[in-house]
């Protein structure tokens, strides 16, 4: 680590506030085709855990889906240091593990397989529309925890990342393309949002 990144990792250890419990990571598999990028992705769920979370999402755009058998083996080979899920398209189980990753579920495919499985249970007698809430919902996404930080390099859009769990997350846009992403990025990530009042909607 850099002199000025163990400055940055300093201030976040002191800085009032709590760290993000659950931090997310939105790239695209152009990302990954960057030379050290496999590398890039290991070291930030390392970081976050090192910073305090106990769980890590990355959600991979995947636009070409000729490359998601190559991108989802690059993945399964790396180390990481603590449970993975992998999860895609072709998925029906939740994630389930301190590090999720989704390589290629939109939000809206994602929000829209919890409807019709809900439509199903109404059209079969099990649930009435009435009795739908939010857990009805949220017990059919494959992603089902809620992001306290979304970072997000490049430009500043979601890319249809998690549209239901990332209601209320804190987000965080930085400019620099991950190719060139190092320890500092994260860690000003966590500053900005130790520095925030979360609201919650209200």
């Amino acid at each position: 680590m850099a002199l000025y990144d163990r400055y940055l990792a300093w201030r976040v250890r002191f800085a009032p506030g709590e760290p993000p419990a659950h931090v997310a990571l939105v790239i695209t598999e152009r990302d990954l085709l960057e030379r050290g990028a496999y590398g890039s992705l290991e070291r930030f769920v390392e970081l976050a855990f090192e910073v305090g979370a106990d769980r890590v999402t990355v959600y991979v755009s995947v636009l070409d889906e000729a490359v998601l058998e190559t991108v989802s083996r690059s993945v399964e080979s790396l180390s990481f240091p603590r449970e993975v899920a992998i999860r895609d398209p072709r998925s029906t189980d939740p994630a389930d593990a301190p590090i999720q990753i989704n390589l290629g579920l939109g939000g809206k495919e994602e929000f829209a397989a919890a409807v019709r499985s809900i439509a199903g249970d109404v059209a079969d007698g099990d649930l009435t529309p009435a009795e739908i809430t939010e857990a009805d919902v949220e017990d059919r996404l494959i992603f089902a925890d809620e992001p306290d930080l979304v970072i997000k390099t490049g430009e500043e859009r979601l890319s249809d990342f998690m549209i239901w769990q990332s209601v209320y997350s804190e987000l965080y846009f930085t400019d620099v393309n991950w190719r060139d992403v190092r320890d500092r990025e994260f860690l000003r990530a966590v500053l900005a949002y130790k520095r925030r009042t979360r609201r919650f909607g209200e």
